[in-house]
This record gives structure tokens, C-alpha cells and sequence, in this order.
């Protein structure tokens, strides 16, 4: 959906209560989020249990689709049949009208990771989308960012990247 800005379902809603009660017990010491309202509610859930502030970002946002925000695939296919066939065969780079490519958004949001990372101790939460959360996981695991869809990315899912002095260590990947 993009950065089409809505709530979550009530299946979103029990995603991310779900969530929250999993990371309930983990000792976060910060949580960021995108300032997508799904994204701040989500991030809201968590943080509760920690007493913990929730820090919004509209650098982690998910990738705008421009022309292509609120349509369903359905659409997208029948109204832009030349563009959607060139942005499959050039996922990574192809921008939509009026939107980001991957390649575009990715560089706001590794820039926002690594502004994260040099700020906070600890543990920390970023509460993401999909898209957001593929190119994080491209980055720290030196993927080509044309692979970015073979990493499983579900609604409420938890990704743990370790980071050190040696650098990134996927810890866990799209658990539910």
C-alpha cells in the first residue's frame, strides 16, 4: 500500500498485540518508527510494555508509489500495463510515476539505520513495513538489491540483527 497513510486492521491489530507481548520481555531500550500511522501504532503496542517513548521517522516510511498509491495490483496491471511490466523487469530501479524506485528508497533508509545505530545503546526496535524491512536486510546481508523479494517479509513479523564492531549477523528472519 505504500505510503498510503492507514490504521491497522483488526487482524493488524492482534498482529501487533502479538508482537508486543513477544518483545514484552526483551529489554528494548528504544523504539523508532516509521510515522505511518499503521507503523506508530504498532511501534505504540511495544513500547507500552517499557515504558518507552516512541520515536517517529518519516525516513523509514515505506516506498511511495506515487500514481500507483491505493490501487490494487489488479488495477495497477490494467490502468499502467507498460509500467508495470517495466518495473518487473527492473524491480530495483524502475521508479514509479510520481513514487521512489528501491534504489531510492533504500538510501533514506539505510541512512536513517545507520543514524539509528550511532545514537542508541542497547536493544532496539524499528518498527518498519515490508519493503522497509527487505532493504534493511539487503544491506546488512550485502544482497543485491534486485533480491530484495526473496526475503519473506509477513505483517507482524520480528528480524534481529546483531550489530558489532565486525558488523552485521542476521540473528533471526520474518519469525511469527
Amino acid at each position: 500500500i505504500g505510503q498510503l497513510d492507514l490504521p491497522l486492521s483488526g487482524e493488524g491489530v492482534r498482529q501487533a498485540e502479538a508482537l508486543a507481548k513477544r518483545l514484552s520481555q526483551t529489554g528494548i531500550t528504544a523504539v523508532f518508527a516509521s510515522d505511518l500511522v499503521r507503523s506508530r501504532q504498532t511501534a505504540e503496542m511495544i513500547a507500552a510494555h517499557g515504558g518507552i517513548a516512541v520515536s517517529l521517522r518519516s525516513d523509514l516510511r515505506e516506498i511511495s508509489l506515487g500514481e500507483w498509491e491505493g490501487c490494487t495490483f489488479a488495477d495497477i496491471i490494467r490502468r499502467f500495463p507498460d509500467e508495470f511490466r517495466a518495473r518487473g523487469a527492473d524491480i530495483a530501479y524502475y521508479r514509479v510515476p510520481g513514487g521512489e524506485s528501491f534504489a531510492d528508497c533504500i538510501l533514506r533508509v539505510v541512512a536513517a539505520f545507520h543514524d539509528l545505530l550511532g545514537k542508541s545503546t542497547g536493544d532496539i526496535a524499528i518498527v518498519g513495513h515490508a519493503g522497509v524491512n527487505r532493504l534493511l536486510l539487503c544491506h546488512v546481508l550485502g544482497l543485491p538489491l534486485g533480491n530484495l523479494f526473496r526475503i519473506g517479509q509477513d505483517y507482524g513479523c520480528i528480524n534481529i540483527i546483531q550489530c558489532s564492531d565486525a558488523g552485521f549477523q542476521l540473528q533471526l528472519a520474518n519469525s511469527r
